[in-house]
Parts: structure tokens; C-alpha cells; sequence
């Protein structure tokens, strides 16, 4: 170190030279390279000297190194090869790079809306429509409500005819034979509240009865008796609608994950596919198609998750289905359709929801069922096709669900239906004047034809007619007449 203090006080530190590894436990030769306007060398910093030489060439010098730095530099180059390259991400307003954010669902995948309502302050509607607020709440609640409607009118009832046996003296009589109670039996609240039970579940077990000295009792009976069946006729009613609620139906309704879009008769068209796994059909299944995009109006207006009609055969019929096996069902994406100007590379920076709704009768119960399932602008795939899951067996059709989801490639033009539809008029029209101008040149053909001598006439045989292109003249018909 002292003599490259002195000899070399003002080396370059940006220049090093190239170090060939020759393995563990070996030298390590630095081959010095000659700079045309200093002639001098430095190695790099981790030799922990400096070589210098004149511009003559000199022999290479032999560095020992040791094991940690050897294997410090072999784990710096393992580490350079083994980072990731990392995504271009989207440029922001002011050249700020910022990723791409995944749209928020407005309905998820199973169907459920992802909508909360808040700042509600007129709650007590929910009470004048007690009943579908009953069947709305989730099973917990509604188990816990079953049970305190029938444990509640049990405890006020019995509490009214341990109070009439209390007012009355019956508890002060028990054991006097000759006193008449309102009710044989009752000698305490926990009477009181069996006696409850029996007469609201009409069991009457015949120990504890009612007699006829009691007329508040008798009074009390008949209330209780029509306050129980109506509970019971209201909470009976909605444990049954919500055991039988057809949204469970929906669960054996499946849609495929992805939407494609292809071409089919020569015309772009989204689809998407969907299936029903019961073998009890949905009688007047009808689909349905919106889409949800954020707009603004001309003037100004934002209008958040605008809702658009996607035509699904509304005009012919074909939204009507006969969900047997699965089906693909197809939006043709013409000058009505918000996805006409759109293409391969346009969709991939759309940010949009497809929410397709599936409605029908259960067959086993007539009540109305709908399904419901939304796709992102990531999940439809251009150029794609949903593969054949049908197959013919001895006697029936066998599907194989397996394949339900799956898609492949097919050649698909990446332009817009717009473009695509220009691109098939101007075919049209070349076409068109290519054949008109092969129409107007007949008649010149005709006519050059007419103006030529009759040889062909006299070499052909008598009463023969003629033919040229466009007419047919008979020689033979004015022979017969000039004779």
C-alpha cells in the first residue's frame, strides 16, 4: 500500500479490468489491457491492489483470492440472474408509474350483489313488511326469532294465570279440598307456565284444567288459544318460505368463467356459456344481459355503473330457452351493440362488468329462480371458443361437464365489428362493379356478333336455327316466307 501512495498517487478508480475464474483454490490470472492516451491499469477493488505497467506488454500477474470472496462474488452473479423482471406499469397523469386497478365487482361471480345500503333513516319500513323481513334474515337470526316468539307468549300467558291464581287465593287454598281453583293443579309459577304450554300447543296432558267457577280464566283460554295459532301460523309460514326459497335453486345453475368472443356466420359475436346440473328443468327460462360501464352524458352528467341492454335474441325469440343440456348463448355485436366500435386491443384497457341474468319456474315447485353472474373485461377472452361437451351414446345424449368451462383458439380478426362490417362492404361493392362490368360488356359482344357475314348460316344445314350470344334467330322461318 505504501508504494502505490507513492509512485501512483493519481490512478483512475473508474477503470478495472476483467477477472477470469479459474476455480477454488486456484490462481487467478488479470490480464492487464493497454489504454492508448494514459498506459495505465487498475484492477478492480476487490484484488485489494493495483498493477501498473508502461504500454510495453507485460506478463499477466497471479492474484490469490480466498474462498469468501470467491464465493461472495459467485452469489452476487447467482442473484443478478435470478431477479425478475418487473411488469411495465401504467404511466399515470404526471409520468408517476402506478399499477393497474382491479375494477371492484358489482355482482360477484355466485350471484350475490356486492351493494351495502347505508345512512338508512326511515327503518321502520322494514316493520310494516314483517313477514319478507323475517325471510330475509340469515338462519341464526331467524332460529333465534323462532324461538323467542314461542318462549315469549309461553312466559306472558303463564305469568297471567300464575297472577289469576295469585289475585284469586288458589295459592293460599292448596290443601283445602273444599276450595275450587281457576285452574286444578296450579301451585306455583312453574305450573303456571306447563299449564301455558299445554293450552297454546293444545298437548292437554288432563293433570292441570281449567273449571268453571274461573270466567277470567275461561276469557284468558280463548285468548291465548287464537294468539297461539297465529304465531304459529306466522312463524310456521316463514320457516317454510325460507326452507323452500327457490335463490337455493340457483346453486345448480352454472355459468361458464369466461366470456369469448369469435366469429360465427362471418359476424363477431360475445358468448358465453350456461348449464343446469338437475335433472328437473327450469320451465320458461329467459336470459338477460346488462352492461355496467361508467359514463358521461354530453352535458357533463357522470352517470356511475350505467346500466345497457345486451341483446341476447330479444328480436327472434332466441332468449327463450329450453335448458336441457348447456347451452351457448350469443350476443351478435352489430351497430346496436355497445361493443361495436371495440376491439382486440381496445378491450384490453376497457374497464366494464357483463351481469348475465338467468330467470324461470322450478319445476317441482312453480316458484320463480334467478341466477346471476357478471364478467370483467379481463375475463372475456377474443378469439376464443368454448369447446363441444356433448356426445352421442347408445340411446341418449351423454354431457360431459368436465369440458364446461374449457376454451380454445380459434382465428379471429382483432379489429371492431365496425371495421369488420366496412371491411365486408367494400368486398361487396368490388364485387358488385366487377360483375356490372362484365354485365355491359355482353352487349357489345352481342352486337359485334349481329354485324358479322352469315357463313356460319350457309355452312350450317337447312332448317337448323342460329344462335348468337344474347338472341336466337330463325333462318329457316324467313326462307318460308320469302318462298
Amino acid at each position: 500500500m505504501a508504494l502505490e501512495n507513492s509512485v501512483f498517487p493519481s490512478l483512475p478508480d473508474s477503470l478495472s479490468l476483467p477477472v477470469e475464474e479459474k476455480g477454488e483454490g486456484e490462481d487467478v490470472e488479470v490480464a492487464t489491457e493497454a489504454t492508448a492516451s494514459t498506459g495505465v491499469f487498475n484492477l478492480s477493488e476487490e484484488l485489494g491492489h493495483v498493477v501498473t505497467t508502461e504500454t510495453a506488454p507485460s506478463p499477466p500477474v497471479k492474484v490469490k483470492r480466498s474462498f469468501q470472496a470467491k464465493l461472495a462474488e459467485r452469489e452476487a452473479t447467482a442473484n443478478q440472474t435470478r431477479k425478475k423482471i418487473q411488469p411495465e406499469k401504467e404511466r399515470g397523469r404526471f409520468g408517476w408509474a402506478r399499477a393497474r386497478r382491479r375494477r371492484q365487482r358489482y355482482v360477484e361471480k355466485n350471484g350475490r350483489c356486492n351493494v351495502q345500503h347505508g345512512n338508512m333513516r326511515e327503518t321502520y319500513r322494514y316493520l310494516t313488511d314483517i313477514f319478507t323481513t323475517l325471510v330475509d334474515l340469515n338462519w341464526r337470526c331467524s332460529l333465534f326469532v323462532f324461538v323467542m316468539a314461542y318462549a315469549v307468549t309461553w312466559l306472558f300467558f303463564g305469568a297471567i294465570w300464575y297472577l289469576i291464581a295469585y289475585c284469586r287465593g288458589d295459592l293460599d287454598h292448596l290443601e283445602d279440598e273444599t276450595w275450587t281453583p281457576c285452574v286444578n293443579n296450579v301451585n306455583g309459577f312453574i305450573s303456571a307456565f306447563l299449564f301455558s304450554i299445554e293450552t297454546e300447543t293444545t298437548i292437554g296432558y288432563g293433570h292441570r284444567v281449567i273449571t268453571d267457577k274461573c270466567p277470567v280464566g275461561t276469557m284468558l283460554l280463548l285468548l291465548q288459544a287464537i294468539l297461539g295459532s297465529m304465531v304459529n301460523a306466522f312463524m310456521v309460514g316463514c320457516m317454510f318460505v325460507k326452507i323452500s326459497q327457490p335463490n337455493k335453486r340457483a346453486e345448480t345453475l352454472v355459468f361458464s368463467k369466461h366470456a369469448v368472443i369469435s366469429l360465427r356466420d362471418d359476424k363477431l359475436c360475445l358468448m358465453f356459456r350456461v348449464g343446469d346440473l338437475r335433472s328437473s328443468h327450469i320451465v320458461g327460462a329467459n336470459m338477460r344481459a346488462k352492461l355496467i360501464k361508467s359514463k358521461q352524458t354530453q352535458e357533463g352528467e357522470f352517470i356511475p355503473l350505467d346500466q345497457t341492454d345486451i341483446s341476447v335474441g330479444f328480436e327472434t325469440g332466441d332468449d327463450r330457452l329450453f335448458l336441457v343440456s348447456p347451452l351457448v348463448i350469443s350476443h351478435e355485436i352489430d351497430a346496436h351493440s355497445p361493443f361495436w366500435d371495440m376491439s382486440q386491443s381496445q378491450l384490453e384497457k376497457e374497464d366494464f362488468e357483463i351481469v348475465v341474468i338467468l330467470e324461470g319456474m322450478v319445476e317441482a315447485t312453480g316458484m320463480t329462480c334467478q341466477a346471476r353472474s357478471s364478467y370483467l373485461a379481463e375475463e372475456v377472452m377474443w378469439g376464443h371458443r368454448f369447446s363441444p361437451m356433448m356426445l352421442l351414446a347408445e340411446g341418449f345424449f351423454d354431457i360431459d361437464y368436465g369440458a364446461f368451462h374449457h376454451t380454445f383458439e380459434v382465428v379471429t380478426p382483432s379489429c371492431s365489428a365496425r371495421e369488420l362490417s366496412l371491411a365486408a362492404a367494400r368486398l361487396d361493392a368490388h364485387l358488385y362493379w366487377s360483375i356490372s362490368s362484365r354485365l355491359d360488356e355482353e352487349p357489345t359482344l352481342t352486337n359485334q356478333a349481329a354485324k358479322q357475314p352469315d357463313s356460319g348460316s350457309a355452312n350450317s344445314k337447312g332448317g337448323e336455327p342460329t344462335f348468337i350470344v344474347g338472341e336466337m334467330t330463325d333462318i329457316q322461318s324467313k326462307r318460308d316466307w320469302a318462298s
